[in-house]
């Protein structure tokens, strides 16, 4: 049977080769010259600066924002032993202060003030900075960023404070399950290599421990910067709409004097993996529910062999989900949910690794799936390396190298920068996307070093909870070691490949049609060409971006899909069960090109294609009959609630900032329901109900739909017939048109003027330290002038906020300041996470914040209002770079019912309407303490340090009449008993008196000198104080229903 299918499968597939020679070739022409795709027309200039600084133009006249990112060839792995995540932290001391601009957090300041954002991140072996800036703000911007590689200050006082928010960071990560099997990998390794350094860094290794050997930590992050930060190990990228020879300019001004050490790019060679390191099977428990089969090898990195296409090729073959695959294999077992496989490393070492998400059926026959895996591997090694393959995978490359979309000039520049220490300036563009001619040597090479003799296995299950016999310890992760027997090597290097296991077939969705369309007559926005009882049709022509792809929305209003618990969980059920029967179709398709989604959204389902148009068509039908004659299979019901079951449960895992949010969309969304109140449902769902309930389902549908792209007017209309077609006369099921009083209703809870509301609740994971606020000012209904006063607000509060709160006062990793809006109804929300402040506090720094940005406000000149004002006029009126950003924008406006396609017209011309007056009343009545027009909601998410304040909260502990959470800076304290825990502030008779719990560091009383009956006057430890008071604010509890309320919803 194998022979058969091998011998079948040896057929000339769609020949593309020629998208890859006809890339064209710039920076000069010739030898070096760089690659770039057929469809791009930006300008690439490769320049080397006299200090050794690489450096790579992209001039795009069209580009709104520029943005610019610096590579440096240094990272975690050099990091001194003695103080692990250095790199991590020099990484944020370097955001700062500059000697040319040494007042803290003017950097980001700049930034947000002209559109831009800014952020960095350590690997192993390079350290990346980026930014991005309103276009015309390019010079200004950069003169700043070369401060980071010219004179940064490193502070004493700015060092001892991020360490902080270091520690921070690493906490948030403590309790994911993706970090935790990462450390547990590099913990067994090579304990003299630096792939078992602890990357992150924390307070422990960044404070406690070098403090007790005497080593001054500022000192060696000026040692760290200035042995490694070198011109000769730095790339940089800059983008912008300058021509060629004007960013070349600045460059020279700006870089030119970054030093250069003329030291070497450091190296890591060795064994990432001694022998004990080998032939391992490591046991652990993680967070979530889930079980996670993790396969690696160490490899000899393919980066020095790149053009081979040999990780690429044996990726592809290790994830193909075609019949004959393993994951295919897997699934029709009821073993296996999903595989991955990449290759990740550096110049120096790598490993090749596969990751399966593992059913419960799967993980009790984990040695089967092992079995199966190694047979697979065994496969490809003996027949899987043939050329038609490889030409399949180098014409799909081509295509998509050749078609590239243009992306967020900030992500294009943190690649490229990237890319331009690993590969040859020709293929900086490119990196390994563009293969040489067929090698089987090399690629066979690689497979072959998939071998039992070098494997390293990671279980992580629930089911090893019991099992453990030992504690990683920088993650407290559980876990126990088995060294895999000689029986079991023999067996996977042996054991003869199962039949159930062949060669793919080829792929027929490969696109061949890359026509460019005449264009039609709409131009502009989308409009309705047609609408009948079942459905309606919004066409747009998108030929103002000039590709050959096509998009389609189609909408399925279904009443019946979030009626109860029950109908949100099965309707949740069934976009994974079709999901399971188009699998085959969607991995070729993907392959392809050509994407397409199936979820569940507040309306019922959602079905978006997108991608070239040759087949996208075709693809749209066939997901619409898979959707109308829908038949469940009942062995994969089973898998399929297993999994669905599990997404639901490890919610309860989300994060405390993560949790606030999904709470304030809760209660102010009308007819959403409550995890809680989906994992009650859960147990009583079976195939019979949803045998019962989907044809409930679909009986009363109306469908809007939104396509564009490359696709003509009668194109579009012969889709949607079909589609209609198909569900109302080819489907299993009677579908009729909802009657108008069916359809779902998007309704807002509306917050009466002058209210506060208070959520307080545990957070989901009782092993979280962290905790976390989430508040959000709700203003106005959608309209011009309310939404520009908005963003206009976010957008000069939001970096000074961020300053503050997570800089200055360092209250977590996690301050965030933001627009947000809830259907039609919008506001500010604001989201904090910390281990340091409960979330009364948290709170109270928020509102803290307000009366100093108060001052703030009131002391902007007329110009710089109108700086703000035109920044935000440039990010309203930036073009589209993609078709993806177009349709999407339309779509939300269809979706939503605003249809105000022209919404950035209307909000620019009502932002020219504006006076710095206008922003100050909408602070004083909306946002500001006691403005009679302010709608507060706070959600506190209390981790496990803070169980006594979450009774407080609750009002689970008796409160004193006149108890308040405020005190005066300067008033006279009396210390009273039980000072040094947490509690309250009582302000009787104007004399404050600290009783459980005043936070009295918050106001920098030292209680380890304080003695009972001690007086001291309190003093903010900031430039202003906490006014917030608790007896005004109303308690929300769950069994209370807003929509009950006189304030109505909307």
């Amino acid at each position: 049977m194998r022979n058969v299918n091998i011998k079948r499968r040896v057929v000339e597939v769609p020949d593309l080769r020629g998208l890859a020679w006809g890339s064209e070739m710039v920076s000069g022409g010739g030898e070096g010259a760089i690659v770039k795709p057929r469809n791009d027309d930006r300008e690439y200039k490769r320049v080397v600066l006299a200090n050794g600084l690489q450096v790579l133009l992209v001039s795009d006249p069209d580009t709104d924002k520029a943005a610019a990112a610096m590579d440096v060839n240094v990272g975690s792995f050099s990091d001194p032993e003695e103080l692990q995540g250095l790199a991590h932290f020099l990484e944020h001391m370097l955001f700062y202060a500059s000697e040319k601009y040494p007042k803290e957090g003017m950097y980001k300041k700049f930034l947000s003030e002209h559109g831009g954002y800014a952020n960095a991140y350590t690997g192993h072996v390079h350290t990346n900075y980026h930014f991005d800036v309103n276009a015309n703000h390019l010079e200004e911007a950069l003169d700043r960023f070369a401060q980071f590689f010219n004179s940064p200050l490193l502070s004493s006082e700015a060092t001892s404070r991020e360490i902080h928010a270091v520690d921070s960071e690493n906490s948030k990560n403590l309790l994911s399950d993706s970090w935790r099997l990462c450390q547990l990998q590099k913990h067994f390794s090579a304990k003299d290599h630096a792939y078992h350094k602890y990357e992150t860094g924390n307070k422990i290794t960044l404070h406690t421990r070098p403090n007790a050997r005497g080593i001054d930590i500022r000192e060696e992050l000026l040692k760290f910067y200035d042995e490694n930060y070198s011109a000769g190990l730095m790339y940089l990228t800059v983008y912008g709409k300058e021509p060629i020879s004007k960013l070349e300019t600045l460059v020279r001004e700006k870089f030119s004097l970054i030093k250069n050490n003329s030291i070497e790019a450091p190296r890591f060679p060795g064994q990432t993996c001694s022998p004990e390191h080998l032939k391992i099977m490591v046991k652990s428990s993680p967070v979530r529910d889930q079980n996670v089969l993790a396969v690696t090898w160490p490899v000899t990195p393919s980066i020095w062999k790149y053009k081979k296409g040999a990780s690429p090729y044996v990726q592809h073959f290790l994830e193909s989900e075609a019949e004959g695959s393993l994951i295919a294999l897997l699934k029709n077992l009821g073993m296996a949910n999903s595989l991955s496989a990449s290759e990740d490393g550096t110049q120096d070492y790598a490993f090749f690794s596969i990751y399966m998400e593992l059913t419960n059926a799967g993980q009790e026959r984990v040695q089967e799936v092992l079995d199966l895996l190694f047979q697979y591997i065994r496969l490809l090694q003996q027949q899987g390396v043939v050329a038609w393959i490889f030409e399949e995978k180098r014409a799909m490359n081509a295509t998509w190298f050749n078609f590239k979309d243009k992306t967020d000039p900030i992500d294009y520049v943190v690649g490229l920068s990237d890319s331009m220490q690993n590969y040859p300036v020709q293929d900086w563009l490119a990196t390994d996307a563009l293969f040489s001619d067929f090698d089987m040597e090399t690629i066979s090479a690689l497979a072959l070093q998939l071998q039992p003799q070098q494997v390293r296995i990671f279980c992580s299950s629930k089911t090893y909870e019991m099992q453990a016999t030992d504690v990683e310890p920088w993650y407290g992760t559980p876990y126990s070691l088995e060294m895999i027997d000689d029986l079991s090597i023999k067996r996977w290097e042996e054991a003869a490949i199962d039949p159930r296991l062949f060669l793919p077939s080829p792929n027929l969705f490969l696109p061949t049609d890359f026509t460019i369309k005449d264009p039609e007559v709409e131009k502009g926005h989308p409009v309705m060409i047609r609408k009948t009882s079942l459905s309606k049709l919004w066409y747009k022509r998108g030929m103002e971006i000039k590709t050959p792809k096509a998009y389609v929305y189609l909408s399925f209003n279904c009443p019946e899909s979030n009626s109860s618990p029950e109908a949100t969980i099965l309707t949740y059920i069934f976009t994974w069960l079709l999901a399971d029967e188009m699998t085959e179709c969607a991995y070729y398709t993907s392959l392809a090109g050509l994407h397409y989604s199936v979820s569940a959204s507040k309306d019922g389902l959602e079905v978006v294609v997108e991608g070239y148009h040759d087949k996208f068509m075709s693809l749209t039908e066939k997901i619409v009959e898979k959707i109308a004659n829908f038949q469940m299979k009942e062995d994969r019901f089973a898998f399929v609630k297993e999994k669905v079951g599990k997404n639901y449960a490890n919610m309860r895992f989300m994060q405390p900032h993560g949790q606030a949010h999904y709470e304030i969309n809760h209660i102010l969304s009308h007819g959403t329901w409550h995890l809680t109140e989906c994992l009650d449902a859960l147990p009583f769902i079976d195939a019979q109900t949803f045998t019962d309930f989907f044809p409930r389902l679909l009986s009363r549908t109306f469908v809007e739909a939104l396509i564009g792209g490359n696709v003509t007017r009668s194109e579009a209309t012969s889709l949607l017939e079909n589609v209609e077609n198909t569900l109302s006369v080819g489907s299993l099921v009677n579908i009729r048109a909802p009657c108008s009083s069916q359809l779902p209703e998007r309704r807002i809870m509306c917050l009466e003027a002058g209210s506060e509301w208070l959520y307080p609740t545990a957070g989901f994971n009782p092993d979280d330290e962290n905790s976390a606020v989430g508040i959000f000012f709700q203003a106005e209904r959608d309209s011009a002038r309310s939404n520009v006063l908005l963003e206009l607000f976010t957008l000069t509060a939001k970096e000074q906020h961020f300053n503050q709160l997570r800089t200055v006062e360092q209250l977590g990793y996690f301050v965030d300041l933001y627009e947000k809006h809830y259907e039609n109804i919008r506001g500010v929300q604001i989201t904090i996470q910390s281990t340091i402040k409960d979330p009364t506090q948290l709170d109270q720094r928020t509102e803290a914040f307000f009366l100093m940005f108060e001052r703030e406000l009131q002391r902007m000149s007329d110009e710089e209002f109108k700086n703000h004002a035109a920044v935000l006029m440039d990010v309203k009126m930036e073009k589209y770079k993609n078709l993806w950003e177009e349709s999407d924008f339309f779509w939300r406006e269809i979706n939503g019912g605003s249809l105000q396609f022209d919404r950035r017209d209307i909000e620019v011309k009502a932002l020219k309407e504006l006076k710095k007056e206008d922003l100050i009343t909408f602070f004083n009545h909306k946002i500001r303490c006691n403005g009679p027009e302010r709608k507060k909601l706070s959600v506190h998410v209390f981790g496990n340090q803070h169980h006594r304040q979450l009774a407080i909260a609750k009002g689970e502990v008796t409160i004193p009449a006149g108890y308040t959470n405020s005190v005066t800076n300067g008033q006279t304290i009396n210390v009273a008993p039980a000072s040094k825990q947490n509690g309250l502030i009582s302000q009787t008779n104007g004399n404050g008196i600290i009783t459980n719990g005043a936070d009295i560091t918050e106001w920098k009383l030292q209680a380890d000198n304080l003695q009972l009956g001690d007086k001291v006057v309190a003093q903010s430890d900031q430039r202003m104080k906490t006014p917030m008071r608790i007896d005004n604010v109303k308690v929300f509890k769950r069994s209370q229903s807003f929509y009950s309320s006189p304030k109505g919803a909307l």
